[in-house]
């Protein structure tokens, strides 16, 4: 098994791992809510992508009537 025939600087070991440090993600704006959003991906906050509605999400006052909702029948249980 071959070894190394001279001893590696530590300069030269940084510049052969500079590539590896981590790269901030390219975030755009989704064009309806204004949240960031990943490239390419639907957005996770209203559902938008490419024009038009992909996602059927639930907005907070739905959730919030669900939550009340299923607190409800859990109290008519007991």
């Amino acid at each position: 098994m071959g070894l190394p025939s001279k001893r590696r600087t530590k300069q030269s070991k940084r510049d052969r791992a500079s590539h590896f440090a981590l790269k901030s993600q390219a975030l755009s704006l989704c064009p309806k809510c204004k949240h960031p959003v990943l490239p390419h991906s639907v957005c996770s906050h209203c559902g938008y992508y490419r024009g038009r509605d992909v996602l059927l999400l639930d907005t907070k006052s739905e959730r919030k009537k669900k939550k009340e909702k299923k607190q409800e029948d859990k109290a008519k249980n007991r």
